[in-house]
C-alpha cells in the first residue's frame, strides 16, 4: 500500500501502547528496543507509544520523553531497530494536559477549561502564548523524531490528553478563537500540523489520532468527527487513526465487535480520500479483512493481540493462524 512517498508491506499497524519499558530518564531502553524489534516483525506501520514533547506534558511515570535532544540518539536506535524488519517507524507525540499532577510534572497542569469534574480541569487555563508555546512545543519533538530517523509522526489527539481536551465541548468551554463551534476546537490541531509539516518536509508523514466520539451525554458527535477529518486531510495529515475520546480506547457497549469504531470510521471515508486506521478489539483475520472490504478502513491496528502473541501477524500472513 502507497501512503505519500512510501510503500507499506502490507496493511496491518502496531498502535502505540503504553510498553513500561522506558529507563529511569524516561529514555529508549535495550529493553525497549527488544521489544520493539519483536513487536515490529510482520507489521507495515509501527506507531511507537505516546511520548511526551515537553516536561509539563507528561501523562505518567516511565512515559516514552521526545522532549529534548538528549533523547535523540536512544530514539535513533528504536527508529533504526523498527525498520529493519521493513516495517515504517512513526512516533506518537503527546502532551497529557490537564490528565496530570504536579506530582509527576513538577509543572501546574493546564488544559483548554475550567470544568466541575476535577479530574478534567486543569491548574491553569492556557492562555493565547501557552497555545503558542504548546504548538511550537510539538514543533520542536517533531524536529527531534526527524534527527532520530523515524519516517513521521502522530499527533495523539485521543484519551483525554490535551487535544482531546480541546476538541471535546464536555473539556472546551472556551469563548475565543478556540472553543465553541468544531471549527474553533481543532483551530489548536491546524496550528500545530501546519507547524509541524514546516518542520519535517512534505516527504515524511503526519498522522493524527483522533479520539472521534466521547460516547458522552454533551460529547463530541460523528458530524464532529467528519468535520475534524476533511479538516485533517486539507491540512496535511496524510492517515488517520481513529479511536475514542474521553471514554479512551475502549467502548463497553461495543466491546464485542471486531472493531468498535467501524460505524465511525465507514462515515469519515466517505468524506476523506486519506487512509483510515481502525482498532479495537480486532483479533480475528477474517474480521479484519471484512473492515477493509466493507469500507470501513485501509489499516487495521492490532494492538492488545500482538501483546498476547508477538507471531499473530506472522501467523495471519502465512495463513496459520
Amino acid at each position: 500500500m502507497i501512503v505519500g512517498k512510501f510503500t507499506l508491506k502490507n496493511r496491518l499497524v502496531l498502535p502505540p501502547m503504553a510498553s513500561a519499558t522506558s529507563g529511569e530518564q524516561d529514555t529508549v531502553t535495550d529493553k525497549m528496543i527488544n521489544y520493539y524489534s519483536e513487536m515490529s516483525k510482520d507489521i507495515g506501520l509501527t506507531i511507537v507509544e505516546h511520548s511526551y514533547i515537553s516536561p509539563e506534558g507528561k501523562a505518567h511515570q516511565g512515559q516514552l520523553s521526545i522532549s529534548k535532544e538528549d533523547d535523540v540518539e536512544g530514539l535513533s536506535k528504536l527508529a533504526n531497530a523498527i525498520q529493519k524488519n521493513g516495517a515504517k517507524a512513526i512516533i506518537q507525540l503527546s502532551h497529557a494536559g490537564s490528565v496530570t499532577s504536579e506530582s509527576v510534572t513538577g509543572y501546574k497542569s493546564l488544559g483548554a477549561s475550567k470544568l466541575a469534574d476535577d479530574k478534567l480541569t486543569p491548574d491553569i487555563v492556557m492562555t493565547t502564548k501557552d497555545i503558542a508555546n504548546v504548538v511550537n512545543g510539538f514543533r520542536l519533538a517533531a524536529k527531534r523524531a526527524m534527527m532520530a530517523g523515524f519516517d513521521g509522526v502522530e499527533l495523539h489527539s485521543a484519551h483525554k490528553y490535551l487535544l482531546n481536551q480541546f476538541y471535546s465541548p464536555i473539556t472546551n468551554k472556551r469563548s475565543d478563537e478556540y472553543g465553541g463551534a468544531i471549527e474553533n476546537r481543532i483551530r489548536l490541531h491546524l496550528e500545530i500540523i501546519k507547524s509541524v509539516r514546516e518542520e519535517i518536509g512534505k516527504d515524511k508523514l503526519i498522522l493524527l489520532r483522533l479520539g472521534a466520539l466521547d460516547y458522552m451525554e454533551n460529547g463530541s458527535l460523528i458530524e464532529d468527527a467528519v468535520c475534524a477529518a476533511i479538516a485533517f486531510e486539507k491540512a496535511g495529515v496524510d492517515i488517520l487513526d481513529v479511536s475514542g475520546g474521553l471514554c479512551g480506547y475502549m467502548v463497553k457497549s461495543k466491546a464485542h465487535l471486531q472493531g468498535y469504531f467501524s460505524v465511525e470510521t465507514k462515515e469519515m471515508k466517505k468524506h476523506i480520500s486519506i487512509p483510515v486506521i481502525s482498532t479495537g478489539g480486532i483479533t480475528n483475520s477474517d474480521a479484519a479483512e471484512k473492515l477493509i472490504n466493507s469500507d470501513c478502513a485501509d489499516l487495521i491496528g492490532i494492538g492488545r493481540v500482538m501483546k498476547k502473541d508477538p507471531m499473530w501477524a506472522s501467523k495471519v500472513l502465512n495463513k496459520t493462524h
